[in-house]
């Protein structure tokens, strides 16, 4: 857990000061743009390999010390670097070290009973948004103080830490001695329809937070009267809801209401606060705006985290995982991508735009799907008891 909040703090020290600080330096909002969706770009390239790998290799404590290093190197890149480019090949290094989380969330999963997956995902979710919010929420004081490069320098040295911390993770030997993971085995995993709408949901869930908290959030409220400084109030209304509704999901609200409805409901929410976000005037509502946008998504993210995986063999967890993380990447790129865009040509309230039509697709898809899969359950009830009727009367 520490060096997963390791893996995440030093990325999300910049996160909130990323765009402004492209701006300062000559970037546009497509440029902009394309540096932000390098992140995911990366991601889609190399987590469903480590998925796959991992699984084969039967290993995960590989690819978890090889994504701290590839932490550290963004960070110094970032650092002693003001060229565009080397910057959009810092972020897609950042990507590269997110894609490591898929031995994370495998790894982590194995400590714990096979039925409490979700309250294992819900723990390592909660550890992520923790080290989001914390890394996040003093990085406009920090620039304030210290200047742009001030958040590069703490995430290079929290990196060497995670780098070092990573060698000491212990990673259990499997008990039974079981047959090598097949190719064909794990193509089969890749095309589970679960796992094939879960990610299209999350590609969706990315797609919004990417291009809003984590893209192009902070230049808006600098634009209706926020200072650098006050960026941190922003950070702390979005990641405190935020954090607290991973724990909120998995211990209230799908045991009350179900995956499905928990889902529906928190992406309808997610929708419509992104759909106003443009026509908020004030400081004092779009921080209100923000923690019901950062409550909402956090119930999506471990929710879907744990559905991912909830109907997979253990044995083949790593590349359902990677197929799921590789797919949703796709959210992290294209969304800030399309997102920078729509700024560059019609202003910077039309990504918000876009990503809140999104989050009203994914609600009626939850719709959609919940039904066909409660008739399902319907129909295997009923022929259940004709058969059972039947042995009756034989």
């Amino acid at each position: 857990m520490v060096v997963s909040f390791l893996l995440w703090f030093p990325q999300f020290m910049y996160v909130p000061i990323l765009s402004p600080y492209l701006e300062t330096i000559g970037a546009q909002y497509t440029f902009i743009g394309m540096v932000l969706s390098s992140y995911g770009v990366t991601q889609l390239l190399c987590r469903m390999p480590i998925g796959i790998f991992s699984d084969l290799l039967k290993m995960r404590k590989p690819f978890i010390i090889l994504g701290m290093l590839a932490s550290l190197t963004s960070c110094l890149l970032f650092l002693f670097t003001d060229s565009l480019w080397l910057i959009l090949a810092a972020r897609a290094l950042a990507g590269v070290s997110a894609a490591s989380w898929v031995a994370f969330t495998v790894l982590y999963p194995g400590y714990f009973a096979p039925h409490e997956v979700h309250r294992a995902m819900g723990s390592i979710s909660f550890i992520v948004v923790l080290a989001q919010f914390l890394g996040m929420a003093f990085s406009g004081y920090i620039v304030d103080e210290w200047g742009w490069k001030a958040p590069f320098w703490l995430g290079v040295l929290f990196s060497i830490l995670g780098a070092v911390l990573s060698f000491f993770i212990y990673e259990p030997k499997e008990k039974i001695h079981r047959e090598p993971v097949k190719v064909k085995e794990l193509v089969s995993v890749m095309k589970e329809p679960s796992l094939l709408k879960v990610a299209l949901l999350s590609i969706i869930a990315h797609s919004i937070i990417f291009s809003t908290m984590f893209g192009f959030t902070s230049n808006y409220a600098l634009q209706i009267g926020f200072k650098a400084s006050e960026l941190t109030f922003i950070v702390f209304a979005f990641m405190v809801p935020h954090a607290v509704a991973t724990l909120f999901m998995g211990r209230v609200l799908v045991p009350l209401l179900g995956e499905w409805r928990s889902l529906k409901w928190a992406f309808f929410m997610a929708a419509v606060i992104t759909l106003a976000l443009p026509f908020v005037p004030t400081k004092g509502l779009f921080l209100i705006v923000q923690m019901i946008s950062g409550f909402s998504l956090g119930l999506i993210f471990p929710l879907l985290l744990g559905m991912s995986i909830d109907k997979i063999v253990t044995e083949k967890r790593a590349t359902a995982m990677g197929a799921y993380q590789a797919l949703y990447a796709i959210g992290i790129f294209g969304g800030p991508f399309f997102a920078g865009l729509f700024n560059s040509f019609m202003g910077i309230k039309a990504g918000f735009y876009f990503v809140g039509v999104l989050g009203m697709i994914a609600t009626v898809l939850i719709i959609v799907w919940s039904r066909r899969e409660d008739r399902s359950k319907l129909l295997k009830k009923v022929a259940s008891g004709k058969d059972l009727r039947k042995h009756e009367s034989i």
